[in-house]
C-alpha cells in the first residue's frame, strides 16, 4: 500500500502558528472540563459529611482501572444556562462515557449530584438521550449512577417534561433489546425520576442514602395529610425488604459499586463477543504531535488532509481510490490497529465529479462491509454555472443518498470547517453517525458569516433601491448583527454545548479514539443480544 510523505516543514512560522491557535484552544476546553470537575469536587465536605463518594471518585471505582474510558459531550449545556460564559458550568449535570466494568464495555451514566444535587439541566436531557442512543446502536449494557433531585424547576419547560419520557421508554427499549440496565440508586431518585431506577433490570440501594418515592414528605402531606418520614417512604431497607423495588442492598457507595460490578461480571456478557485477538499493525510513521500544526490558523487557507491520514493510518499506509478523478474529495482506504477503514474527506468543495466518486466508494464500501471515517473539512458543495449545467444537486443528492442507506458503521471527525449541505453529505449529526467528534478548531454553519452578511446586505440594498433609500450605515449595521450572530454559534463551543457532536477531542487523541469506537461498532454487529417482546418487569 503506498506510503504518504509528510510536507509538514517543523520549525516553520506556520507550524509554529498553527499549532499556537490549536494550543490555545486545547487550553480553553480543558479549562471549561476543570471548571465542571471543580465544582462539583466543591461539595467534597457535604458528602464526606454523609459518607459518600462525589460522583467522579464513584465512577473511577466502577470503572476497570487502567482500561480506556471514552467520557462523551463535556461540553454540553456551555452557555445555554447562563449568558455569561464565566461562570457557565458544563457538562449537564451528567458524567458519561463507554468505559470497561468488570472486563465489560458499557454505557455508563453517573449523575453529577455535586453540581446542584445532581438536577437535571435540560441539555441533561439530550446528554442522556443520546448515550442511550448509542448504547442501544451498539449493543452496549447500560451501568448508571443515579443520585438526582429531579427536574431544575428554576430552569423548567414544559417541552423538557414532555421529552423526558423518553429516557424512560429507552430505558425499557434496551431492556426488551436484551441490553442489561444495571442501576445504584446512591440518593434520591424521586418523582418521574424514580423510574429511571425502576426502570432497570438490577437494582442496588445503600442504606441510609437511598430515596425512591414519588411523592416526598412535604408533597404527601400537602396532597393527603398524611405523615411519613424519607426512609419509611423511600429507603433502601424499605425497597429491598417490602416494596421489592431494590434487589441488593449495599452498606455504602463503596460497597454498592461492588455489588454492581459483580452483576455486570455474573451477566457474562462477554459470553459471544467475537474473537478479540490483536491484530498486528505499524504505527504510523508521524508523530500524532503533528496534528496540531497540520489545520491552518487561518480557516480560509487550503490544507492538505491526506497529512492528516498519514499521522493516522498503521504505517501511513494509505490506498486513494482514484485519485485523479474529482481531486478536491479525497477517499481511500486504510487500517487502525490491523482494521481496514474506508475514509472520506476534503481538500476543497465537494464538484459534482467528487460527489459521484464518493457515491461509488461508500457502496463499494458497503459491499466489503468496510466502516466509514468521514473528515470533515468542507465548504460545502461548489457553486456557479458550470456546476449546475454538470448536474451538481444531481450528483450531490446522490452522495447524500448513499450515506443515508450506508450499511456499515459510520464515524465522523469535525477537522475544520463544515459548512452548507457539504456538513450532510460528509454525514454529519442530522446523518446519525454511530459517532461523531470535532476537534477545538472546528466550524460549522450553513454558510460563512461574511457569507452571510454579504447576501443579506446584496439583498436589503436591492430592496432599499427599489424604494430609492439605500442607507450604508444601516447596511453596515445589519451586517455586523448577521456576522456576531454567525459567529457566536460556529465554533465547536457553541455547537458541542448543544450536543451538535459527542465531544471535542485533542486532535492528538485521533487515532486512539477512533481505535476505540471503531472496536464498539465491530463488536455490536457481531453480536446477536436475546431480544424479547417485553422489558424486565419488577417482581
Amino acid at each position: 500500500m503506498p506510503t504518504i510523505e509528510s510536507s509538514l516543514v517543523p520549525g516553520s512560522a506556520d507550524h509554529a502558528a498553527n499549532r499556537d491557535a490549536m494550543l490555545r484552544l486545547l487550553d480553553r476546553l480543558r479549562d471549561l472540563e476543570r471548571r465542571t470537575r471543580d465544582k462539583s469536587s466543591s461539595s467534597r465536605e457535604r458528602f464526606e459529611q454523609r459518607r459518600q463518594l462525589l460522583p467522579r471518585e464513584r465512577l473511577a471505582l466502577l470503572l476497570d482501572p487502567g482500561a480506556p474510558f471514552l467520557e462523551l459531550a463535556t461540553l454540553a449545556g456551555l452557555g445555554l444556562d447562563t449568558p455569561d460564559l464565566d461562570r457557565s458550568v458544563p457538562g449537564g449535570g451528567v458524567i458519561a462515557g463507554i468505559g470497561f466494568v468488570s472486563g465489560t464495555r458499557c454505557m455508563v451514566s453517573a449523575s453529577d449530584s455535586g453540581i446542584d444535587a445532581g438536577a437535571l439541566q435540560p441539555m441533561g436531557l439530550d446528554k442522556q438521550l443520546r448515550i442511550q442512543e448509542i448504547a442501544l446502536e451498539n449493543r452496549l449494557p447500560f451501568v448508571q449512577l443515579v443520585e438526582s433531585a429531579g427536574a431544575n424547576l428554576m430552569q423548567y419547560r414544559v417541552e423538557d417534561f414532555i421529552r423526558g419520557g423518553n429516557l424512560f421508554r429507552n430505558l425499557a427499549r434496551l431492556s426488551a433489546a436484551g441490553m442489561p440496565v444495571v442501576t445504584v440508586t446512591h440518593g434520591s431518585s424521586t418523582a418521574g425520576g424514580a423510574y429511571q431506577t425502576g426502570l432497570s433490570d438490577h437494582i442496588v440501594m445503600v442504606r441510609d442514602r437511598t430515596r425512591a418515592f414519588l411523592a416526598g414528605p412535604p408533597l404527601l402531606k400537602a396532597a393527603t395529610g398524611e405523615i411519613a418520614t424519607e426512609e419509611e417512604l423511600g429507603g433502601a431497607v424499605m425497597h429491598t425488604s417490602v416494596s421489592g423495588l431494590g434487589d441488593y442492598l449495599a452498606e455504602d457507595d463503596r460497597d454498592a459499586i461492588r455489588i454492581a460490578r459483580e452483576i455486570v461480571r455474573q451477566i457474562d456478557w462477554n459470553r459471544g463477543r467475537p474473537d478479540a485477538t490483536a491484530r498486528p499493525f505499524e504505527p504510523p510513521r508521524y508523530d500524532a504531535e503533528d496534528l496540531l500544526a497540520i489545520m491552518p490558523a487561518d480557516p480560509k487557507r487550503p490544507v492538505d488532509m491526506r497529512q492528516v491520514i498519514a499521522r493516522l493510518a498503521d504505517g501511513s499506509d494509505f490506498l486513494e481510490f482514484a485519485p485523479d478523478y474529482g481531486g478536491a474529495t479525497v477517499c481511500g482506504t486504510f487500517r487502525i490497529e490491523g482494521w481496514p477503514i474506508g475514509v472520506i474527506t476534503n481538500n476543497g468543495p465537494i464538484d459534482p465529479a467528487g460527489a459521484s466518486k464518493a457515491t461509488h466508494f461508500i457502496q463499494a464500501c458497503c459491499q466489503s462491509h468496510t466502516p466509514l471515517l468521514y473528515l470533515q473539512n468542507t465548504t460545502g458543495f461548489i457553486v456557479g454555472r458550470a456546476a449546475e449545467e454538470a448536474g451538481m444537486i444531481k450528483h450531490g443528492s446522490k452522495m447524500i443518498q448513499a450515506v443515508t442507506g450506508a450499511t456499515v458503521p459510520q464515524v465522523t471527525i469535525h477537522c475544520g470547517a463544515s459548512y452548507g449541505a457539504g456538513n450532510y453529505a460528509m454525514c454529519g449529526r442530522g446523518f446519525h453517525p454511530r459517532f461523531c467528534f470535532s476537534w477545538p478548531d472546528a466550524r460549522t454553519a450553513v454558510m460563512g458569516a461574511e457569507q452571510a452578511a454579504g447576501t443579506m446586505r446584496m439583498v436589503a440594498k436591492a430592496g432599499m433601491r427599489r424604494r430609492g433609500e439605500v442607507d450604508e450605515t444601516r447596511l453596515d449595521e445589519m451586517s455586523a448583527r448577521i456576522i456576531e450572530r454567525f459567529e457566536s454559534q460556529t465554533s465547536v463551543f457553541a455547537t458541542s454545548a448543544r450536543l451538535l457532536d459527542d465531544g471535542v477531542i485533542d486532535p492528538r487523541d485521533t487515532r486512539a479514539v477512533l481505535a476505540e469506537v471503531f472496536s464498539v461498532c465491530r463488536e455490536a454487529d457481531a453480536r446477536d443480544p436475546q431480544r424479547i417482546q417485553f422489558s424486565v418487569a419488577r417482581p
